[in-house]
C-alpha cells in the first residue's frame, strides 16, 4: 500500500504530491511554484507577496455569503535531518515515504509531515465539492522553521478573514490556543590553528542514534543532547589528560534537539591506556543516565592516523568550558498552566567554519516573554564570559492563551458531536507563527490543531494514519459551522 491509497483520499493525494517537491527552508522556490500551479490548475484565485507567502482564496459557496471568512494557515517549509548514512539531498530529492504498521514515515529522513500535511488538508478543502462553506482563505508561509520569516514579513492585506485555523500541530483530539516565544542567540569563537604536538595520539568521538525531537515539543522528556556529551567528554579529557581538540561538529538546526556529533582530538601517548580505561567507564556510565530517554545511543572511539593542526589550548579551553556550562533543557515549568514547560533552551549546533571561527547556535523559549529575555541574558552572559560574540535573532512573541473565544467554544463543540470525546485545551511550548499573525490581524480569533505527528525535527518522524482521518473530519466540520 502507497501513501496515495490510503483514507481520507482527498488530504493524502494532497500530501504525496507535496513530499516529492524539495523545500528546505530558505529554498521554497520549487514548492510556491507548486502552489501557483495547483491554484491555476483548479481555478482558485493565488496571491503571493514579495517575500514568498501565498495566499488562495475560494468564494463562498451559494446559500453561504453571509458566513465569515475562514484562514486555513500552514507552513511550506520542512526540518531537513537525515541519518549519517543516508544519502539524500533536500535540495533536489523526493522524500522516500512508507506506510509502517499504522504510521506514515520516511526513509531514514525527516518526513515533512511538519507541515505537509497541515497543507495538504488546506488544498483538499480549496477544492472540496463535498461539503458547502463560507469563503476560504488557505496561507502558506515560507521559512516558518529557521526564522519565522514568512509570518514576520507578511504582506499588507493579504489576509481578509476574522478566524485563523492554525494547522501547524501534532496531538489528535488537543485543541491549542497559546505558545511560546523564542529566540536563538548565536555564539562565535575566533581561534588559531597551530601544529598538533609531538608524541600524541588521535581519536575521533562520535556520539549517535540520539533520540533528538523537536526543541519546543520534546525539550521536557528529558532526552540527551550529543553536543552536550561531547562537550562532556572533552572537558574531562583535557582536564585529566592534556587533550588538544582538532575538529568537532555537532547538531544542525536551532530548533532540533541534536542527536549526532563528533570531535578529533589528542591524547599524549603515554596517557593512552589510562585514557581509554577512562573513556570505557564514561561511555558506560553515560549510556546508563540516558537508557530510558535514549536506548539506543551510541557512542564510539577509533583511533586516528596523525593529525596535522589542533586548535590552540586557550581557545579550546574557552570552547568547551563554555559548552560545558551554557544552560540546555527546561529551565521553568508553568505555574499557569499544569503540566505545561515554561520557559527552556537548547544547545543547537557548534560548527567550526574556515580556519578560525567556531559557531555555536542556540535557541531560548518561554511563554512568559521577561523569561525569555532572562534565558537568553544567561546564555549570552556564559558565552560573553568565554570571551565570544554573541549576538541575537529577532525573536518571535508568544500567543497569550483566549480561552474566552467563540472559535474555541465552536472547536469544542464541533469535536465532541464528531467523536463523543472531550478534546483537551492547552498552550504549547514549541513556538507558531500565531503571535504574528496577531500583531498584523489583533481581532483574530485562532485555534491550532492537527493530527498525530511523533518525532518531530528527527529522521524518526511519523505520522499517524488513523488521526488523519480525524483532523479532516474536524476540519471540515469547524469550517461548515463556522
Amino acid at each position: 500500500m502507497t501513501v496515495r491509497d490510503l483514507e481520507p483520499r482527498a488530504v493524502w493525494e494532497q500530501f504525496d504530491g507535496i513530499t516529492r517537491v524539495p523545500r528546505p527552508s530558505k529554498k521554497e522556490g520549487r514548492i510556491i511554484e507548486y502552489l501557483v500551479e495547483f491554484a491555476r490548475r483548479n481555478g482558485i484565485e493565488c496571491k503571493r507577496d514579495r517575500i514568498g507567502n501565498v495566499v488562495m482564496r475560494r468564494p463562498a459557496a451559494a446559500g453561504y455569503e453571509d458566513r465569515p471568512t475562514v484562514i486555513l494557515q500552514s507552513h511550506m517549509d520542512m526540518v531537513c535531518e537525515k541519518n549519517s548514512d543516508v544519502d539524500f539531498d533536500f535540495e533536489n530529492d523526493a522524500i522516500r515515504t512508507r506506510v509502517d504498521d499504522g504510521w506514515v514515515r520516511a526513509e531514514g529522513t525527516t518526513l515533512g509531515a511538519d507541515c505537509g500535511i497541515g497543507m495538504a488538508a488546506a488544498l483538499a478543502m480549496m477544492i472540496d465539492s463535498e461539503t458547502k462553506y463560507g469563503a476560504l482563505e488557505a496561507l502558506f508561509t515560507v521559512d516558518e522553521e529557521t526564522g519565522l520569516t514568512g509570518a514576520f514579513g507578511l504582506g499588507e492585506g493579504m489576509l481578509t478573514g476574522k478566524y485563523l485555523i492554525n494547522l501547524d500541530s501534532e496531538d489528535e483530539g488537543e485543541i491549542f490556543i497559546g505558545c511560546a516565544g523564542g529566540i536563538d542567540t548565536v555564539a562565535e569563537f575566533r581561534y588559531k590553528r597551530e601544529a598538533a604536538p609531538k608524541g600524541y595520539v588521535f581519536y575521533r568521538f562520535d556520539v549517535s542514534e540520539l533520540v533528538g525531537g523537536h526543541s519546543g515539543d520534546d525539550i521536557d522528556k528529558g532526552r540527551a543532547n550529543s553536543n552536550k556529551i561531547a562537550a562532556r567528554l572533552l572537558y574531562e579529557a583535557q582536564g585529566r589528560y592534556d587533550a588538544r581538540l582538532s575538529y568537532m561538529d555537532g547538531g544542525n538546526l536551532r530548533n532540533a534537539i541534536p542527536r549526532e556529533a563528533y570531535a578529533v582530538f589528542g591524547i599524549p601517548a603515554k596517557m593512552r591506556s589510562a585514557f581509554e580505561e577512562r573513556y570505557a567507564a564514561f561511555a558506560e556510565e553515560v549510556k546508563e543516565e540516558f537508557r530510558l530517554t535514549d536506548p539506543d545511543m551510541r557512542l564510539s572511539l577509533s583511533e586516528m592516523p596523525e593529525v596535522g593542526e589542533v586548535m590552540d589550548a586557550e581557545s579550546q579551553r574557552r570552547l568547551v568550558g563554555a559548552a560545558m556550562c551554557v544552560a540546555n533543557g527546561v529551565v521553568a515549568m508553568s505555574q499557569a498552566v499544569k503540566g505545561l514547560v515554561e520557559t527552556s533552551t537548547n544547545l543547537a549546533s557548534v560548527k567550526f567554519v574556515g580556519e578560525d571561527r567556531i559557531v555555536v547556535t542556540t535557541s531560548q523559549r518561554s511563554s512568559v516573554e521577561s523569561a525569555k529575555l532572562y534565558a537568553m541574558q544567561t546564555v549570552e552572559a556564559a558565552f560573553a564570559l568565554a570571551g565570544a560574540e554573541v549576538s541575537h535573532s529577532d525573536g518571535y512573541p508568544g500567543w497569550t492563551p483566549d480561552p474566552d473565544s467563540r472559535l474555541l467554544r465552536l472547536t469544542e463543540e464541533c469535536y465532541r458531536r464528531l467523536f463523543g470525546a472531550e478534546p483537551k485545551v492547552r498552550a504549547v511550548h514549541a513556538g507558531l507563527e500565531c503571535g504574528l499573525f496577531l500583531e498584523k490581524y489583533p481581532e483574530l480569533e485562532m485555534v491550532s490543531f492537527g493530527p498525530t505527528i511523533r518525532g518531530v525535527h528527527s529522521p524518526d518522524e511519523r505520522l499517524e494514519i488513523a488521526t488523519v482521518d480525524k483532523f479532516w473530519r474536524l476540519l471540515r466540520e469547524v469550517v461548515k459551522s463556522i
